[in-house]
């Protein structure tokens, strides 16, 4: 039975929404006395390196076959992304508390929601129009309240 939990897309999301919260507490326990800019290069280099061991522990260094050159551009646009979102988050954490700032960076879920149903044609069901909506308000009471 659990084993079934490690093929699972739910499992692996808990796991992401933890350790984005460790990252949070964490990454402002980095910033009080390193730049920013610095503390996202060296979270860099550490993503690069873990990722390197696991392709090299799991021997998935193979070039993929059929991969298509619009997917190549893609990643390399969703790797600018994550970039300057890592380099805001932390200059976001360095000047505020992990509170604010890891629940205004959540509303990410919601900008992705959003993102999802306009260019991917993802369905806007009611339950997830409603949990983004929350997630916004959320948002809102912790910056505003």
């Amino acid at each position: 039975m659990l084993m079934n939990w490690f093929t699972r897309w739910e499992f692996f999301a808990l796991l992401s929404a933890f350790f984005a919260g460790l990252t949070a507490l964490l990454g402002k326990m980095g910033v009080t006395s390193i730049n920013s800019n610095l503390a996202t290069f060296v979270r860099t280099v550490v993503v690069l390196v873990m990722t390197a061991c696991i392709l090299s522990w799991r021997h998935q260094w193979q070039w993929p076959q059929g991969a298509v050159f619009k997917a190549w551009i893609f990643l390399v646009l969703s790797g600018i992304a994550t970039g300057l979102s890592w380099l805001c988050y932390y200059r976001a954490l360095s000047l505020g508390t992990v509170s604010k700032v890891a629940s205004i960076d959540k509303l990410s879920v919601a900008f992705a929601i959003i993102l999802g149903t306009i260019f991917l044609g993802e369905s806007l069901t009611w339950q997830i129009a409603l949990g983004a909506g929350l997630i916004i308000l959320g948002a809102v009471v912790i910056l505003f309240l």
